[in-house]
């Protein structure tokens, strides 16, 4: 049967399993490249992987001068331009998808602009953000925060005409209630769980929008790094920064999973 419930047991051992599985078949595939030809470096070993690590988090420069570790420069400043442009995105999107949601006037001049736009590619518009706001800090923000917020107001524009229903709007109104109150008492409670949810969907996009401009314009960053080190075929390092881009997606995941959960308990999927 469909959906059909396991015991959490052997939900954990299925998961296991798969990542013992996915594993191994890297092991096998770099150990047959290593036999064809030894000096290959494209699908390095376990134990060159480690040695990438090793690199990321040794101090740089020279010893009387050292520097931070590589990993520190880099993860801090790819999650804090990842940490602004999402959020001013997030929080933009939020107040025209509700507003476009509870106001037909609002909806009429801007939801053809916001579907139209919606469909043009971030990355494409990227000659335009360096035209507009330069290549620093502004333009990362920029990338990510728009490159998110044409969908995610669509998204909150459908989430509060699909969920919140005319009749509990109704009732508040026949209560006593404001048009802030039904806002925040009525729309905004009803949809927020969707919005978390769109968060959620956001984040990868986001980060390929970032690590995109990262890869052309930064100076450091984990998109920068990887640029950097794909180019002289130091693929341990590059692999290395593709799985802690993937644990910080699953943090990011699982966070907003946890946070959607404290804060709608009536909310099921």
């Amino acid at each position: 049967m469909i959906r059909r419930a396991i015991p959490p047991w052997l939900f954990w051992l299925l998961a296991i399993g798969g990542v013992a599985f996915l594993l191994g078949a890297y092991e096998m595939v770099s150990a047959r490249q290593t036999r064809i030809n030894p000096l290959q470096s494209t699908i390095p070993s376990f134990e060159k992987l480690g040695e990438g690590l090793k690199q990321i988090f040794r101090p740089q420069g020279l010893p009387e001068n050292p520097k931070p570790p590589m990993f520190w420069v880099d993860i801090r400043a790819t999650l804090w331009r990842l940490f602004m442009g999402m959020g001013f995105g997030v929080a933009a999107s939020v107040v025209v998808g509700v507003l476009m949601g509870a106001y037909r006037w609002i909806e009429a001049p801007l939801g053809p602009v916001v579907m139209f736009l919606s469909k043009v590619p971030p990355t494409a518009m990227m000659p335009i953000y360096f035209a507009l706001v330069g290549t620093d800090q502004k333009m990362f923000t920029s990338m990510v925060a728009l490159g998110i917020f044409f969908t995610m107001t669509q998204s909150i524009y459908q989430a509060v005409r699909q969920d919140v229903s005319d009749e509990a709007i109704n009732k508040a109104y026949t209560l006593g209630a404001s048009e802030f109150e039904v806002i925040y008492e009525v729309i905004w409670k009803q949809i927020l769980p969707k919005i978390i949810d769109g968060i959620r969907l956001q984040i990868g996009p986001a980060m390929v929008f970032l690590l995109a401009a990262e890869m052309v314009v930064g100076n450091a960053g984990l998109g920068y790094q990887i640029r950097m080190q794909s180019r002289i075929l130091n693929m341990s390092i590059v692999y290395v920064y593709l799985a802690i881009l993937a644990f910080v997606g699953l943090i990011a995941e699982w966070g907003l999973a946890t946070l959607r959960k404290k804060l709608c308990p009536w909310y099921v999927d």
